[in-house]
């Protein structure tokens, strides 16, 4: 049942605003999913989608990469979305390799930008149906 299906939400700090907006153009589709993300970026979501549920986790470089890993190696995730500027460095990139690799391992839909994201909502549109 889609409903019961888990979506990470990640987005480094120069794509924060374009995770917001994303969840806000696509809010009636998120609404179908159980949404967890990183403490920072869970926070922007709700701010711009205050109807949207999001069980936000520590900040990415605090750990919430490694909790979303472990969700995602527990099954408890099916779908990653994860905004990755790859024009800055980032100091826990040891933990976002980890979660990129964790997300193949597990074979989810991963995202790793705006246009592979929209091609998972919809995918995540036809689940729906």
């Amino acid at each position: 049942m889609a409903s019961e299906r888990c979506v990470a939400l990640i987005a480094h700090d120069e794509k924060k605003d374009d995770m917001a907006e994303f969840a806000r153009r696509n809010r009636q589709t998120l609404a179908n999913w159980r949404i967890v993300a990183t403490g920072t970026t869970g926070g922007r979501v709700q701010d711009a989608c205050p109807d949207l549920q999001v069980t936000r986790l520590k900040s990415g470089p605090l750990g919430g990469d490694q909790q979303i890993g472990a969700m995602i190696a527990t099954g408890e995730v099916q779908m990653l979305i994860f905004f990755v500027d790859p024009l800055t460095a980032m100091p826990h990139d040891v933990d976002v390799k980890a979660l990129m690799r964790l997300a193949i391992v597990y074979d989810i839909p991963m995202a790793l930008n705006l246009a592979t994201a929209g091609q998972l909502i919809d995918f995540m549109r036809s689940e729906r149906a």
